[in-house]
Order: C-alpha cells, then structure tokens, then sequence
C-alpha cells in the first residue's frame, strides 16, 4: 500500500478533508495521513460541518506537524503556493486548492466537492498502478 500524505500549513481544512475522503473510499489501497508546517488549535468547524453533511466525520480528528506523519510515498499540497510544505517522496503533486476560511459554508462545500473528485482520481492512479 502506498503511504499519501496530504499536507498545507495549518492542517486545519483541506488537507483534513482529504485525509478523510481518502480514508474512506482508499481503504486498503494507501495509507493516509494529513499534516502541516504551522501549529493550529483545532480543524475548522465549517470544515467539519459539510464533512458530517456526506457522512464522514472529522471531529475527532486535530491538526497535526510534519514531524507527527510517516515519510510518505505520495505528497499531496493543497495549493500554498511559496509555503507549499516538503517531505521525502517519490511522487508530489500539487491540488491547487484556495482556502475557503472566511468565504462562508457554500465555498467549503465548493472546496469539498473539489478535494472528493481530486482524491478519487487518486485512488484510481494508484489502483491502476500510474503513481
């Protein structure tokens, strides 16, 4: 299995969401994890709320450090631009994703849906054996 690391600066949004869209439809076929540079308290509620709107829960879930995930095999940035975060791997993509923090509930929705068809072609790739 292949280990995949989704990984911005917070780890509060994004990255959180495609941890557990992954989880859920990449059972058995990666292992993931999500991470960022800089320390933040919690992931975002509204995060969390349009999460909880397609059955998949992240409120047990906190934002976690680089130093805190295994060396992945798959780094995945979410869109940080000049802070895009770094880890040894064997393949890196860049999803290009805009924060939606501040923007209200319909742009996390937007973002979202954005990360679920990203995560799913990833999970195809990797099934087919192209990453």
């Amino acid at each position: 299995m292949k280990k995949v690391a989704f990984v911005c600066v917070h780890n509060s949004c994004r990255s959180q969401m495609a941890e557990g869209f992954a989880k859920y439809y990449g059972q058995g076929i990666m292992d993931v994890y999500s991470a960022g540079t800089e320390n933040y308290h919690e992931v975002k509620p509204l995060a969390v709320e349009v999460m909880n709107e397609v059955n998949i829960s992240l409120e047990n879930q906190k934002p976690k450090l680089l130093d805190e995930i295994p060396i992945p095999d798959i780094l995945i940035t979410m869109g940080c631009e000049a802070k895009c975060p770094w880890l040894p791997n064997e393949h890196q993509e860049d999803w290009g994703l805009e924060d939606p923090s501040g923007l209200g509930i319909e742009a996390f929705r937007k973002t979202r849906e954005l990360i679920r068809q990203k995560v799913l072609e990833l999970i195809d790739r990797i099934k087919d054996n192209r990453l």
